[in-house]
């Protein structure tokens, strides 16, 4: 059984003199407390947005791939042509 279902259902006349209650306890104070509220909600806002964007910004870096490290070709010439000529000293002897 659940929680709500102990009080019943909630019709317009409940529902109004809870509203009349809260007018009567809070009226002095609710534009107060409809500030605070409203404060609490952007900032509750602002820190969703911030771990959103931490959890993209972390997402982005794991789909990247690591950068190669690529070989120069001169080293690769060098070598080929150092190959080259000592092959071409092997076989004049």
């Amino acid at each position: 059984m659940t929680t709500l279902a102990l009080f019943g259902q909630f019709g317009y006349l409940e529902i109004g003199a809870i509203l009349l209650i809260g007018l009567l306890l809070f009226g002095k104070r609710l534009p107060e407390v409809g500030r605070s509220l409203g404060k609490s909600i952007v900032e509750f806002k602002k820190g969703i947005k911030g771990i959103e964007d931490e959890i993209e910004s972390e997402s982005r870096a794991v789909r990247t791939p690591p950068s190669r490290i690529e070989t120069s070709n001169d080293d690769r010439t060098v070598s080929r042509d150092a190959a080259q000529s000592k092959i071409a000293d092997s076989t004049s002897v």
